[in-house]
């Protein structure tokens, strides 16, 4: 038998983590890496946060999953929560980001056929978007990539360059039904979105009855410095997918809405086996009981700021390798003079400092929330060293 044991389709590197202490990953050789990586935006509060460990704990000795037939009151709570923090008025959790984001295109759809609008289907979605790798989120994306070995992809998508409102106007129709945008694009290269793009997407949904969906699966839950990124653009979207920092580690994502967009999400429309259980429910709670409040917060942006500053500045010293910095609060990006991923495995390999190659050559710095100025210190040592024995690609020929 020649295929592992592990289905093949990552290309999995040589580190292996067996434990986690903090905000670094110690290795099966025993060595401790720097994580800048956090599971790619998802263990927000680091590796061994007692809060969430012990509710997890507590969760798992009392009860850790029941059918959805029967009553939630783990669920009501924090979905009373999520809606108290939030625009929404309803939530449907979830187990990943990419159902998150299923769901979302479900409740954008059947916003108009519950009104008999069967024709009004067609999402306008944004080119170089990452929405997840389900058959719906991939057909949602323009990336060729995703889609080879799929096809025929599902019908119902358009897709429009990334910040062009007018692109955007252009591509509404009869058959349109909404848009669906990362505020932040994610595997697109920590492309933020503008403030003129977001609130005219608001302003065209809002002329064409439309719905404005936002994939905020990687850019949600404190990571750009508020605990929603839309907050930023002065906007309510009606429809929002969430997960990864949700739970800190523990999967569980979630479709949020206002009670109009959902108004054709109703009894048998939707479902999952797992989504809600009361284990991932626990995990939900400890991490808003750690994040949603303004001091943690406060405490993001003022890190982000120094994290950046001190990039702006790094980068500076070797313009023969880095361009920018972009992103938001500490989900930010550093786009390359090439492609990144040699660099990030130069970084892992070398200097045990864990990152994220995204597209359009972008090192990609998604840590845990909790870093302190210590961590700082430590990833610029570790970048000042990887970055002054890195060899290009193009060099080394």
């Amino acid at each position: 038998m020649s295929i592992t044991p592990l289905m093949p389709v990552y290309p999995r590197c040589g580190f292996r983590p067996v434990r986690g202490e903090h905000c670094h990953l110690i290795g099966e050789d025993g060595r401790s890496y720097l994580d800048f990586a956090a599971g790619i935006a998802v263990n927000l509060l680091g590796h061994s946060h007692a809060g969430l460990i012990g509710a997890i704990q507590r969760q798992a000795e009392t009860l850790m999953h029941v059918s959805n037939l029967y009553g939630s009151p783990q669920g009501e709570h924090l979905a009373q929560r999520l809606v108290d923090l939030t625009f929404a008025d309803t939530v449907f959790f979830t187990n990943s980001g990419a159902e998150a984001v299923e769901c979302t295109i479900k409740t954008v759809r059947a916003y108009h056929q519950h009104a008999g609008n069967d024709h009004r289907f067609e999402i306008i979605t944004f080119k170089n978007a990452f929405h997840g790798r389900t058959m719906a989120t991939i057909s949602a994306s323009n990336q060729e990539k995703m889609h080879k070995g799929f096809l025929p992809l599902l019908a119902g998508f358009k897709y429009v360059d990334f910040d062009d409102l007018e692109g955007a106007r252009a591509a509404i129709g009869p058959s349109t039904a909404g848009f669906l945008v990362e505020p932040v694009q994610g595997e697109g290269g920590i492309r933020p979105a503008s403030d003129a793009f977001m609130k005219g997407l608001r302003s065209l949904a809002d002329e064409h009855d439309l719905l404005l969906a936002l994939d905020e699966v990687q850019c949600g839950v404190a990571r750009s410095g508020t605990l929603y990124a839309y907050e930023q653009y002065g906007i309510e979207p009606d429809v929002l997918a969430t997960a990864k920092g949700l739970g800190g580690g523990f999967p569980i994502g979630a479709c949020l809405a206002t009670e109009k967009a959902a108004r054709g999400m109703g009894l048998g429309t939707h479902g999952s086996t797992y989504g809600g259980n009361p284990l991932a429910i626990a995990a939900g709670e400890a991490v808003l009981n750690a994040v949603a409040n303004d001091e943690f917060l406060a405490e993001v942006r003022a890190k982000a700021d120094r994290l950046r500053s001190r990039l702006e500045q790094f980068i500076g010293n070797y313009p023969e390798l880095f361009e920018l910095v972009r992103g938001k609060g500490l989900m930010l990006g550093v786009k390359m003079t090439h492609e990144s991923r040699a660099f990030v495995a130069h970084l892992r390999d070398n200097h045990q400092l864990l990152t994220v190659a995204a597209g359009d050559n972008t090192l990609r710095l998604v840590p845990p929330l909790v870093i302190d100025d210590s961590h700082i210190d430590e990833f610029f040592e570790k970048l000042s060293a990887g970055t002054a024995s890195y060899q290009p690609p193009a060099a080394a020929a």
